[in-house]
């Protein structure tokens, strides 16, 4: 005689099993019920149950309980638990702009567009954080020493279709000078943006630096200067940048008023040809 199982339910409409992933620091996840998407940074264990803290690529921290099958990961859906003391390290995922890495990629011959920045440091912060995705994408980032001449620039650059120009300005605010600048480049095929900062020192987070604010700087006054006599540090701004700089390990260090500009540079410039 056959022997029959008590459970007659078909197999398609048994309930999938969701697999148990460890909320490892920076795997990235989106958390289903409201749709957030992040990287983790902390896992914490609360009178009401664990819990995750993921942060945005725009710096916005957001906490969630881990209940079961609550994160979707690589479109999957699965239960976040928190990670054993003895896990041991894993290959990063993520670049510091926040991108997915690709391990073993070579760089992309460069492109015959260009992204202009106004300064060295402006150029050395762009490399720290975008380094990566620009070498994959082909991307140039080339420094001017100020923006007084760039409608020139831009057209002796002569931007087309296949060669596309973004530009990177600091202090981008109504009715400034470098505004007023900007306003004069009119080619489709190149974009100028900016930032509301005085300078780049400023679009990173003061509590990455150590700091509880930047200062303000009385009018007419060197503004980098002024920063250095105010924090009390040595008058060296250099030495200050390298300080600054250092702090810097990923997008998280950075104010999203440059972080949305630079993306959208990167954007442009890779955008398909028409």
């Amino acid at each position: 005689m056959r022997q029959y199982s008590a459970d007659l339910t078909p197999p398609w409409k048994k309930p999938k099993s969701v697999p148990e992933v460890a909320a490892e620091a920076d795997l990235v996840v989106e958390e289903l019920g409201t749709g957030f998407c992040g990287a983790v940074i902390r896992c914490e264990k609360t009178a009401e149950g664990p819990t995750v803290t993921l942060e945005d690529r725009f710096g916005k921290h957001r906490v969630f309980p881990m209940t079961p099958g609550g994160f979707a990961l690589e479109g999957r859906t699965v239960t976040l638990v928190r990670p054993s003391a003895a896990s041991p390290l894993v290959r990063p995922t993520r670049t510091a702009s926040g991108s997915v890495a690709v391990p073993g990629a070579r760089a992309r011959v460069a492109r015959a567009g260009r992204i202009y920045v106004e300064g060295r440091h402006d150029a050395e912060l762009v490399e720290r954080v975008w380094g990566d995705d620009l070498r994959i994408e082909g991307v140039v980032v080339e420094y001017l020493e100020g923006i007084d001449d760039l409608p020139a620039i831009v057209a002796d650059f002569s931007p087309g279709p296949d060669a596309r120009l973004g530009v990177l300005v600091d202090h981008l605010v109504p009715g400034s000078k470098e505004s007023r600048i900007a306003a004069q480049v009119s080619s489709p095929s190149a974009l100028v943006v900016g930032h509301p900062y005085i300078d780049v020192w400023e679009a990173v987070k003061p509590s990455s630096v150590g700091i509880e604010a930047w200062p303000r700087v009385p009018r007419g006054q060197d503004w980098k200067t002024g920063v250095c006599e105010a924090l009390g540090w040595p008058l060296n701004t250099g030495a200050a940048w390298q300080r600054i700089l250092g702090s810097v390990r990923s997008y998280r260090d950075l104010e999203p008023a440059l972080l949305g500009r630079v993306e959208e540079l990167i954007d442009f410039v890779t955008a398909p040809e028409s």
